[in-house]
């Protein structure tokens, strides 16, 4: 687990204000509700074009795969990130997406001191911290020094493996419609990973949009990592939302296992098995 919690609340980093080594990133998904309004200071991240390198074809890799860690790194030097900068990041979703997937990279990359914003904008405004219309400027730094992604990671084949092997766990975040093959919004085949295992991220949230305890986390995914998290294999649709139940799992002081970040976007797209209701 890393020593810095992953999660930060809102009156924590309303005394974190004037730390000179406070980065506040805003990873909304939509540019236009950052530039609305923001929490002040912060600088804005896209997912599509700044923590995704997007291809042709989906099933090569998914909706959102990685950038090599190379191309993050000139962007987190263009941000203005360093090994000591203090990175906290909030999108406009209450579960905190896209910013559980800038957490994810960033540790990733090595990086101690990153957290999320827990309850994401709306929670900050309400714990009374300052907001602005104005665009950030950052003040560049050089490329963030980079040996490649640190946190496990598994590709297609190893998923292809694992889903008809006993001894591992592969567990599917999305939501349980879209996994049960009752609905598919935005893939092109409706159902699961035969095998998979369904924990909607959205389980890691209490009603006010806050993550559950570490205690209450710990339980929900207590048999889920009972074995090593080599054996464990994360996904989700594209690569994204599976890293907010990664955070949560190190939230609740549990090592962090495997990111499919292809997920069912990539899956769906090989002919592979597809599995629907509770098979």
């Amino acid at each position: 687990m890393t020593s810095t919690n992953p999660v930060i609340s809102p009156k924590e980093l309303l005394e974190l204000k004037e730390d000179k080594q406070l980065v506040l990133i805003d990873a909304s998904f939509d540019k236009k509700n950052y530039e609305t309004i923001h929490l002040q200071g912060a600088l804005h991240v896209d997912l599509n074009r700044q923590l995704s390198e997007i291809g042709e074809d989906a099933a090569f890799g998914g909706r959102h795969p990685l950038p090599q860690p190379e191309e993050f790194a000139k962007t987190l030097g263009v941000l203005g990130i360093r090994p000591e900068s203090h990175v906290v990041v909030y999108d406009d979703k209450y579960a905190g997406m896209s910013a559980a997937r800038f957490w994810w990279m960033l540790r990733a990359l090595g990086h101690d001191k990153v957290q999320v914003l827990d309850g994401g904008k709306a929670a900050a405004i309400k714990a009374g911290f300052p907001v602005s219309q104005k665009i950030e400027v950052p003040e560049p730094q050089a490329s963030y020094p980079v040996s490649g992604w640190q946190l496990p990671l598994a590709d297609l084949e190893e998923v292809e493996i694992a889903a008809t092997d006993r001894q591992k766990i592969v567990l599917d975040v999305r939501e349980a419609e879209r996994y049960l093959g009752i609905a598919e919004p935005i893939d092109l085949i409706a159902g699961h990973i035969p095998g998979a295992v369904n924990i909607p991220f959205s389980e890691n949230l209490d009603d006010q949009g806050s993550f559950l305890s570490p205690d209450e986390l710990k339980k929900k995914y207590a048999s889920a990592l009972a074995r090593s998290p080599d054996e464990v294999i994360v996904h989700c649709g594209s690569g994204v939302t599976a890293c907010h139940t990664l955070l949560a799992m190190a939230h609740a002081g549990l090592p962090i296992p495997k990111l499919y970040v292809g997920s069912w976007s990539e899956w769906s797209r090989n002919n592979l098995p597809v599995a629907k209701g509770n098979e």
